[in-house]
Order: C-alpha cells, then structure tokens, then sequence
C-alpha cells in the first residue's frame, strides 16, 4: 500500500505495459517529427550541436587521443620476411593500420634453418629491409619460430602487446598445428589479408627461370651461406637429385590497382624552397643496398624523389626475365621504403632538361655499385644534362649488393630451391583453388 492506494501484481503489469506503450509512442512521435522538421525548416535554421553538446565531443575526442598517447594500441606481427617483396609490406601496411604501434617480430637465421630450411638473406640484411619499412615502429630479434604459450605471455606483458596479427593463409608449425592457435584462444588475434600475386616462393622460381637463358647471371660465384643451405639438406635429408620439372614459374597474379598506390604512397608534396633530390634505376630485387642508397640519397636534400625504370628499358640492358619484379611491383617496393617521398613510374633511362624542370630537381645522384653486367647507355650520356648543370653528385655506395648477387645465392643452391619450391608451390596452389576465402583488406 502506497499513500493509501492498494497495487496487486495484475495492476502492476497493466501500468508497466502503459508506461512502456507511452514511451514507444514518444520516441516514434519524436522521430517522425525530427524527420518533418529536417524535411520542412530550411537548413539554416535547424538546430545544430551548440556550445555544450560541441564541447562535450570536444573534450571527449581529446580525452581519447591522450589516453591512446599514454597507452598506445600495440600490435605484432613476425616472419621471416625472406626477399622482402610489397607483399610483406602491405602486411605490415594493415597490421599497422589495426593499432598505434607496429611491433614487427623477425625470426633468426637459425629458427627459419631449423623449420623452413635457410634463408636467401641473413638477419641482418633482413633487419635492414623490415627496419626501412615506413609502418614499422619497433623490431624484436631473436624470437622464436613457435608461437609457444609462454612466448606469447611475453609478448603481452613485457612488451605491452595487446593484438598478435597474421595474414588469411594457414601457418602451420612442423607439427601440423596452428602456430597462432594459443592468441586465438585468448582472443588476442588478428587477421589481415595475404597481398594476392607475389610470394618468396614465385619471386625464386622466376630467379630460376632467369638463371637458365640470362648471360647477366653466372653460376660459377660461390654464395656466402652456401654451407647453410648444405646442412639444411643433410639435415632433412633431402635428395640431391631433382629434375628441371621442380623449376615451376606462373604467370604473375598480381593486379595493380589504382587504391593500392594510394595506400602505399606517402601523398607528400615537395614544399617551396625544398632540395629535390633525384635518384633513378631499376630498383629490382629491393635488398639492403638498395635501402642504404636510397637513405644516403635522401640525406642529401630534403625531398627524395626516386625515377624508375619502365620493364622494357630494364630488359634492354640486363637481358630476357629481366626484371625480375615488373614496373608496378618495383614501385611498391620502392614507395614503402621510409626514405622515400614519391616515385616517377616509368622514369625515362636518360635524363633530360624537361625532366629536371618539371619537378624541380635540385640534385641529382646514384651509387657507386652498379650492376655491372649493364649494357644500357653509357653514364654519360645518361646523366649529361644533370652534369652540365654542375648539379650531379655520384655517392659512395654503403653496400655492394645489387639484384644479380642475390639471383646468384639462388643460382648457386639452385637444387636445394628447387626441391623447396616444388613443395611450396602445391602448398600456394592449395590456396588459391581450395583453401581461398574472401577477406575484406584494411
């Protein structure tokens, strides 16, 4: 009884049922009267946030940003990242895109011999390719190929890692489990999806193919790691004899896109008054020589503008399968590089008075390592116009790597990757006509 007045429960659902009724009908009547307002009062006269409602939002957004300051979002991704290609990159492009900070994982020499067989590139050049990669915020070293439980506890305590990322395709261990397995349980993982059209494995088969009919690849040069790659055989106790069958090349799946340019492109514009400095090539195989150029170039102005050249001038100088990476892969490559601001795709080989106008070019450069089985133009009549202009500059070159020494560490174990391609290639193949799902790409 309240103030005199008796409720049983019948009364008590029946003015539930009003009171809910009365709110439904008060919440259809407002909408429908907010639609007709918005339909029939001109614009200028409708009610927008005002001072209280625009600074509650304001003051919200601010206390987000600095929460995020304080506690970014931090995410990790490993691999091997094994002839780093824009595949890898693009990885790293979403992962990034999921978080604050990109903690990239890089797995050693020895995990990748012991679960995958040696790697083309030792750590450290590989260290040099992932550290160049402009999403990358910190790199781990030394971490294990196994996604073991405590591994993982690590990675969410001591370094304050908050997603563990992967791309859609299968990553199983030796085993046959799922190497990611535990952060799923945790619900600490995520996915991103795998760059359609490039693969280490596709990169050396066409490697391969090139070696058999290029003159600009000899085999007769010993590769650094090639007692590596004769103690993974033995290890696995792999067949030496294979036939040129294992030697599998396709047809590039890669589709170049106009949004995929953007994603990777820096969107800079050179300011008024900045040094242009220009730097051109093939820039095929990107490797650690390529990034250590491209850094000291950079260091001699204030905007890095980089020319590369088109598939056909390419070839006419290095000979047939040459490049390896055709002119839209070559400039993904390139874009993601960190010491990069923007690319000319399809520069022309020979410079000219009009190319040096049009984009303002204060200095131009190259390296003093150069392929040198190059039967193009002379470097003369290449760089006539930036030399008469007194504005040439040819750098000292902080590495001798160029592409036809990493096509020759292929060449020079050429069975020991022809057996591991035959096998990956039925694992990427499986993919593609089975195991492919459609995954929305960040």
């Amino acid at each position: 009884m309240v103030l005199g007045v008796t409720f049983n429960s019948k009364d008590a659902i029946f003015w539930g049922c009003c009171a809910a009724a009365a709110t439904a009908t008060a919440g259809v009547i407002t909408y429908y009267a907010t639609k007709k307002y918005e339909e029939i009062v001109p614009i200028q006269y409708q009610y927008r946030p005002g001072t209280i409602s625009g600074w509650l939002a304001s003051a919200l957004e601010k206390h987000s940003k600095t929460r995020r300051k304080m506690r970014p979002v931090r995410v990790y991704l490993d691999g091997c990242f094994d002839m780093m290609h824009y595949g890898h990159a693009n990885a790293l492009r979403q992962a990034k895109a999921l978080g604050d900070e990109l903690v990239v994982g890089l797995i050693n020499d020895a995990e990748i011999l012991r679960c995958k067989g040696p790697p083309v590139m030792n750590e450290e050049e590989r260290h040099t390719l992932v550290d160049a990669v402009k999403w990358v915020d910190e790199i781990l070293t030394e971490v294990p190929y196994d996604l073991k439980p405590e591994f993982v506890n690590d990675l969410f305590t001591k370094h304050r890692i908050d997603y563990i990322i992967h791309g859609d395709d299968p990553c199983l261990l030796p085993d046959g489990s799922d190497a990611y397995a535990h952060a799923k349980k945790l619900g600490r993982f995520k996915m991103v999806k795998r760059t359609e059209g490039v693969s280490t494995t596709d990169i050396v088969g066409r490697m391969l193919t090139c070696s058999r009919v290029n003159h600009f690849i000899k085999e007769d040069e010993p590769h650094p790691l090639a007692s590596a790659f004769s103690m993974g055989r033995e290890a696995s106790g792999a067949d030496a004899s294979t036939s040129d069958d294992n030697t599998r090349t396709t047809l590039s799946k890669f589709l170049p896109t106009s949004r995929r340019l953007v994603q990777f492109s820096n969107g800079r514009v050179a300011p008024e008054g900045a040094r242009i400095v220009y730097i051109d090539g093939a820039f095929d195989c990107f490797h650690p020589g390529h990034v250590k150029i491209l850094k000291a170039a950079k260091a001699q102005g204030d905007f890095l503008l980089v020319g590369i050249h088109t598939d056909e001038e390419v070839q006419a100088r290095r000979g047939p399968h040459l490049p390896i990476m055709n002119l839209h892969e070559r400039s993904l490559s390139v874009l993601s590089c960190k010491y990069v601001d923007e690319v000319i795709i399809g520069a022309p080989c020979v410079m000219t008075d009009d190319l040096m106008t049009t984009f303002n070019i204060s200095t131009v450069v190259r390296g003093s390592t150069s392929e040198t089985s190059c039967l193009g133009p002379v470097e003369e009549e290449r760089y006539a116009v930036p030399r008469k202009a007194g504005v040439f500059r040819e750098l000292p070159s902080p590495s001798d790597m160029t592409a036809r020494n990493v096509i020759q560490r292929i060449v020079a174990q050429r069975e020991a990757f022809e057996k591991r391609n035959a096998k990956k290639v039925k694992g990427e193949e499986a993919y593609y006509q089975g195991a492919k799902t459609y995954v929305q790409e960040l």
